[in-house]
């Protein structure tokens, strides 16, 4: 099969076509050719779209779908399709399955769901056994089925040297550890941002401490073990400066942020719609402008959609009784091109963590593409969820951009 991209800006700055029109020819899923015009051969499957812009595929590091255990929310078939469809040619999906993904028998069955979809399944496999932060998983063994990382989906380790030990025994393969910070004590029964609206509104508040004071701990556990930790999701502006701080010191760490933290605050509460109820909360417009600060100057390494279905049944309750969690990956570049350029966007969604193999666009390596147009605008209803649940935290909010579908190897949803 023969593709051939024409009159493409291409967004990537470590390549010397970065900001400038080109042709991409891909033939048999390997990018064959690169030229700023390409004539057409008969075999070509020409590719043109209004205001086309190509970057490097685009990667979501935290995802839950939902299957096995919870298939009503969303199967693994159908959220790649709307990942695909939402411009991402690589995904990390974590545990909030039933049975857990802690031994090698689950991360097969994954793959084996997984396979020959556009977009492509990487397992982040548990920290603990069924993610209950007792005892550690079978970490090397899920490793060797292919587990990318290990981490227990936003659920905070509270035995600290239960963590110790994770990055020390990770080390002997190379593995990261996702660590989400949140001390459950200072939580508490809290649910949203603790501060004014909070207080208005007369709802259990989560201080930015139980965050930070966590955040704190699982960096000196890292500085003490020298093991390699990423952090999944941070909220609060003295989180970005305890990263800064980590990063400067050497330690081996990466971090990354929703992106309903960077464009929402807890001003969202005010209507109590269970979908703004979230984990980590919606916090402070000073938070939010911290985190937009923190993903300019490089503290903050990715962006994730933070992908997360619910039922129906859990989320339309009394505001303290819905789950938390929202869908994200069909609106979330078009909610962050309201509040950051477009190159930074790029550069956030198609950091891999090191986690995967580097996807350079030039002659002979794998097309990983994503194709979009950055400056359509539209409101995100509910006819552009393709999604089973449909829990969006960004309905009716104004989006700017639109994806056109991913080339990864020799398949395509363009």
């Amino acid at each position: 099969m023969r593709l051939l991209i024409k009159h493409a800006t291409l967004i990537d700055k470590n390549n010397a076509f970065h900001n400038q029109k080109i042709d991409i020819e891909i033939t048999n899923g390997v990018i064959t050719a690169i030229e700023k015009d390409i004539t057409p051969k008969e075999d070509n499957h020409v590719i043109t779209k209004e205001n086309l812009y190509v970057s490097k595929g685009w990667i979501d590091t935290s995802v839950v779908f939902g299957e096995p255990g919870y298939e009503t929310t969303e199967t693994i078939e159908n959220g790649l399709k709307v990942a695909a469809k939402s411009g991402f040619t690589d995904v990390l999906v974590h545990s909030n399955t039933n049975p857990a993904i802690d031994n090698q028998s689950v991360i097969h069955l994954m793959q084996n769901k997984a396979q020959e979809k556009i977009t492509q399944l990487h397992v982040v496999g548990c920290m603990t056994k069924n993610a209950e932060g007792v005892d550690l998983a079978e970490l090397f063994d899920m490793k060797n089925a292919g587990a990318i990382a290990f981490g227990d989906y936003k659920k905070p380790t509270p035995n600290a040297n239960l963590l110790k030990i994770a990055l020390q025994y990770t080390q002997d393969f190379d593995a990261t550890i996702f660590a989400f910070p949140m001390n459950k004590d200072i939580k508490g029964k809290g649910f949203v941002n603790e501060g004014i609206v909070s207080t208005k509104l007369g709802m259990k508040g989560i201080p930015a401490l139980a965050e930070e004071l966590d955040l704190e701990r699982n960096l000196s556990l890292l500085a003490y073990t020298n093991g390699k930790m990423h952090v999944p999701m941070i909220s609060t502006k003295k989180s970005v400066e305890l990263l800064k701080e980590a990063k400067a010191k050497g330690l081996h760490i990466t971090c990354g942020v929703s992106v309903n933290n960077l464009v929402l605050t807890d001003e969202e509460l005010t209507n109590f719609n269970s979908n703004t109820r979230l984990m980590p909360p919606l916090r402070s417009e000073t938070d939010r402008q911290a985190l937009i600060e923190g993903i300019l100057d490089g503290t903050i390494d990715v962006i994730t959609s933070d992908h997360c279905p619910v039922n129906v049944e859990n989320k339309r309750l009394e505001y303290d009784l819905a789950d938390d969690g929202s869908i994200g990956l069909e609106s979330i570049f078009g909610a962050l091109q309201k509040v950051l350029p477009l190159e930074v966007i790029v550069e956030k969604l198609t950091h891999h963590l090191g986690l995967l193999k580097e996807n350079p666009i030039r002659t002979g390596t794998k097309a990983k593409l994503t194709l979009f147009n950055p400056t359509t605008d539209w409101t995100f209803e509910p006819k552009n969820i393709t999604s089973f649940s449909k829990n969006a935290i960004m309905l009716g909010k104004k989006m700017k951009g639109e994806v056109y579908g991913i080339i990864n190897g020799e398949k395509s949803n363009l």
